[in-house]
């Protein structure tokens, strides 16, 4: 099974609403699609989020990377030689993640196809069902609420709240929607790198006073603030996962040997794809810290490669895959199946797509 053309194309999907972080607000998903051909007809799918704002690849960066950088790497190599052609693939140029991962998960789902096997199962087989949280925008509380309350109506246990815009406001949010959900649904909050250590502190432990109940706070200071993130971790209950901070297996390494952050957090967009991630993971097993896996803003195609990970790995305790369920359509018939807050991973073979749409390839 050798590698031999590398296409790359453009998705792009509706959000059912404006999604909203301390960090941007975005209408539509617009991704990087690859379609990675063999010699033996088998073809392997994947994508990548342009995500300038915290992975710093945007539309024109990822498609260079591959097409300039990756293609000539890989183009006459063997899947059978897998470890050789992960390695040519990572060491095709520096940075540029996202890039790396939607040519990294396009070559795992041919690694399944040819052992004629899911990828969950091939990678370690743990469970074929997870339950995924949903993220709720940042808005005004009211409109927050509604949101929250109608999630928990679609059967979602679990909320991601994004805060990080205004601490006082954020603190309002929290306590309508609190009062609006009840205690029986798990709340999570994402700062989105919004707060500065001391800031974080003081309302995180108002959070704390106030019986919120908060499972854990995501990122709440500057990636490459380390120092900052220790800070917040040793001053506070609720614990603290590290995203924006982790984009490599070394990243991690170095937060949990600063004790910097109770959880990680994983992202194909951010380490690459599956191969790093895999790495993280072991590392996050040596330490015996549990892991969360997440998504960009990215369509089925991509986060079902995230959940087949999350399915085969049982130091991923902790979900928020809700990409698809932000879409307002699906263009791609086949992979993982996103009842809203229910992921079944497919029997079919790698990632188990049955048939991703030819147009997309033909609007470069």
């Amino acid at each position: 099974m050798k590698i031999v053309d590398i296409q790359v194309g453009r998705i792009s999907v509706p959000l059912r609403t404006p999604f909203k972080t301390a960090l941007r607000t975005v209408k539509s998903i617009e991704d990087i699609v690859v379609k990675v051909v063999t010699d033996t007809g088998h073809v392997g799918y994947g994508e990548a989020a342009p995500t300038a704002v915290i992975t710093g690849d945007t539309t024109g960066a990822i498609i260079g990377a591959i097409n300039e950088s990756i293609k000539p790497q890989l183009i006459g190599l063997s899947i059978n030689n897998f470890e050789d052609v992960m390695q040519r693939l990572h060491g095709s140029l520096l940075k540029n993640s996202s890039g790396k991962a939607a040519v990294d998960i396009a070559l795992y789902d041919l690694f399944g196809q040819l052992h004629n096997a899911p990828l969950y199962k091939l990678l370690g087989g743990y469970k074929k069902e997870i339950i995924t949280d949903i993220t709720i925008s940042v808005n005004e509380p009211e409109e927050m609420v509604k949101d929250s309350l109608d999630a928990v109506g679609r059967g979602y246990k679990t909320l991601k709240i994004k805060v990080g815009k205004d601490p006082l406001k954020d603190m309002e949010r929290m306590k309508a929607i609190r009062k609006a959900i009840g205690y029986d649904i798990q709340l999570r909050i994402d700062a989105n790198q919004g707060w500065k250590p001391k800031e974080a502190i003081n309302i995180l432990r108002k959070m704390e006073d106030a019986g919120l109940e908060i499972e854990f706070v995501e990122q709440p200071v500057l990636a490459h603030d380390f120092e900052g993130l220790k800070l917040v971790t040793d001053n506070v209950s609720i614990p603290v996962l590290a995203d924006e901070s982790v984009f490599s297996p070394r990243d991690a390494l170095k937060i949990l040997e600063m004790r910097a952050a109770d959880l990680i957090n994983i992202k194909l967009m951010k380490t690459g794809g599956i191969y790093n991630a895999l790495k993280i993971c072991s590392i996050a097993e040596t330490y015996g810290v549990e892991c969360m896996i997440g998504c960009m803003l990215e369509s089925k195609i991509s986060v079902t490669a995230a959940a087949h990970l999350a399915g085969a790995k049982s130091i991923i305790t902790k979900i928020d895959l809700d990409g698809p369920a932000l879409c307002s359509i699906d263009p791609v018939e086949g992979g993982a199946n996103f009842e809203e807050y229910k992921i079944i991973l497919p029997e079919a073979s790698g990632l188990g797509f049955v048939r991703v749409p030819e147009e997309f390839f033909n609007n470069d």
